[in-house]
């Protein structure tokens, strides 16, 4: 009867884990559904949005790629291709630039636009929403910075206000690739408090990249919460209103 008890017990055991991971994952679904669901996400970080550093005055704005103005996507991919084109050719992964275009305008990409009280344009970040190897995260795509923009803390500011959104909306990550052979960006990255994910290929695979990510909550695993926050509850009513 003992044994029989004890592999009754660890049948339970696993039962209940499984349906443990089951409802996470289902939370996780939810919670990428509300935020894709958005159509302002501003709000959810609108303290994060004004930034002034040496002489630097930025503010900043959100929307789809759907309603991103054709010049500001345009500048977009361009800057892309000027800061990232050398890196890509150097790897195995090579540059494509209508393979990039296709990624940068996805129906599901949201972009983050910094630009100085002029009205230059200084920095971008394409991200999106989604489920991760079973984790809800904000996906960072691109963070790219022009020239004179760099060195002034405007790149930090950025994933601020990223990590801001993915508190707000329940994201579990703030995940991001990140080349092997670009040593600066990594260094930055870390310096932002970005660490190697889980996810990320093992080193033995010499891959050119790796999977770099931050933590937005602490729950545990297993724990389940329903309720998005106050915040991003207030601005689903204001989205429907």
């Amino acid at each position: 009867m003992g044994k029989k008890s004890a592999s009754a017990n660890k049948s339970k055991e696993k039962r209940q884990a499984r349906k443990l991971e089951q409802r996470r994952i289902a939370d996780g679904m939810n919670y990428v559904t509300s935020a894709n669901k958005l159509t302002d996400i501003s709000g959810l970080c609108k303290e994060l949005l004004v930034y002034s550093n040496n002489e630097l005055e930025v503010s900043m704005y959100i929307q789809r790629v759907t309603d991103l103005k054709k010049n500001v996507l345009e500048w977009a991919i361009d800057l892309t291709e000027r800061n990232m084109k050398k890196l890509y050719e150097t790897c195995a992964w090579g540059w494509n630039r209508e393979r990039k275009v296709e990624e940068m305008m996805d129906d599901n990409a949201w972009y983050l636009i910094a630009k100085e009280k002029t009205g230059t344009l200084l920095a971008f970040s394409h991200f999106r929403f989604d489920m991760d190897f079973g984790h809800p995260v904000l996906y960072c795509y691109e963070v790219q910075v022009e020239a004179e923009g760099r060195r002034r803390g405007l790149g930090h500011q950025v994933l601020r206000v990223l990590e801001k959104l993915a508190h707000a909306t329940r994201m579990r990550y703030v995940r991001l690739t990140a080349l092997t052979h670009n040593p600066a960006a990594a260094a930055f990255f870390r310096a932002c408090g970005y660490t190697l994910d889980e996810t990320s290929p093992p080193k033995e695979e010499a891959a050119h990249y790796e999977i770099l990510s931050k933590l937005t909550h602490e729950e545990e695993q297993g724990q389940s919460e329903c309720q998005l926050s106050d915040c991003m509850k207030a601005v689903q009513v204001a989205n429907t209103t």
